[in-house]
């Protein structure tokens, strides 16, 4: 596709940024609103695909209602020249899959905050009644201030409007990353997201997946039935409550897991606050990235104030109602006076 082509006489393809398996992603500039943008272009037999078009037409506006800081904003789609197209927020930065890479094993310090922030995105999906399907490490960018934005909402829905052998490809695409449920070919929900949240939290802090094979089969396999190995046996330096909490997420069963991402940022939440604390104590300690320590505390209890007015008047009326106990008993003496 050339690079200054023009979709719909608007969006105009600038620089080439990369290409998965099912869309090539394009840096674009929007000749309307004069902004940058990231496009992506479908594959043109996806494109060419009546039932998929109108799936994806469906996905894309419902992920375009989906509006937080933690979430790729989607602005447009449409086709154009057989070319099936989506337009969203361009967030510079690099996804979560080059950077553990890069990185290998991430700390604490380091991770937690971004699982959170992810967490924070999903869950608000979640609230909206949408599931992502696909949560994998690519599927998150990671600006240059450590902002995570969570991208791609629907587009493995969509998928699933293709004939099975396409769906086979495509959307069990990345089986290291899919819950029991989905390898066994049920429908996802927001537990099968969280599942797979575990799983990069996993590859995070252990440098490794819970389970490899060279075929999605076995894969499947894995996921449906073997236990992985605890992560503190692979990173002693694990808290024992945070390796409980990634072995409760990637149980097989969906209910044994937390029921959506928001519950398990609220949990990491918790668990990060002693560290947070302790990291506002140290004079050099690493900053915790774009959530500041006092953004991982739980909410403080708000403490009443004694309104001493208030007090000082209730005294008050309760001497005053005295008072006059002495006059409402002669009252009632001498309209009922005493039996002789």
């Amino acid at each position: 596709m050339s690079e200054k082509l023009l979709l719909n006489k608007r969006y105009q393809l600038q620089d080439f940024l990369e290409k998965g398996g099912m869309a090539s992603v394009y840096r674009g500039r929007d000749l309307m609103l004069e902004r940058d943008v990231a496009i992506k272009v479908l594959r043109e037999d996806y494109s060419k695909d009546a039932a998929f078009r109108e799936r994806f037409r469906q996905e894309a506006k419902a992920a375009a209602n989906l509006s937080h800081s933690n979430i790729v904003t989607v602005y447009d789609f449409g086709y154009d020249e057989e070319h099936l197209f989506i337009v969203m927020e361009y967030v510079p930065g690099t996804d979560l899959n080059t950077l553990i890479k890069q990185k290998r094993v991430y700390s604490l310090e380091e991770g937690i905050p971004l699982v959170i922030q992810a967490c924070k995105g999903l869950g608000y999906a979640h609230r909206a009644g949408l599931v992502h399907c696909d949560i994998k490490p690519h599927n998150f960018l990671v600006t240059p201030d450590g902002r995570v934005k969570v991208t791609d909402f629907g587009i493995a829905r969509a998928l699933a409007s293709i004939n099975p052998r396409e769906e086979q490809e495509i959307v069990w695409g990345s089986p290291q990353y899919f819950s029991p449920e989905q390898a066994a070919g049920g429908a996802p929900s927001p537990a099968s997201d969280v599942y797979s949240m575990g799983v990069i939290m996993y590859l995070m802090f252990t440098g490794q997946l819970p389970f490899t094979s060279k075929t999605p089969a076995e894969l499947s396999q894995q996921h449906r039935h073997e236990q992985p190995v605890p992560p503190n046996q692979l990173n002693p330096n694990i808290p024992p409550a945070l390796n409980e909490i990634m072995l409760k997420v990637l149980s097989k069963e969906p209910s044994a897991r937390y029921r959506a991402a928001d519950q398990l940022g609220r949990v990491l939440l918790t668990f990060a606050a002693p560290q947070a604390a302790a990291a506002e104590r140290a004079p050099d300690a690493p900053t915790l990235g774009p959530l500041a320590a006092s953004d991982l505390q739980p909410e403080p209890k708000t403490q009443t104030k004694t309104d001493w007015v208030a007090v000082g008047l209730a005294l008050l009326a309760a001497l005053a109602v005295g008072g006059l106990l002495p006059f409402w008993m002669w009252v009632y003496l001498v309209y009922n006076p005493p039996i002789q």
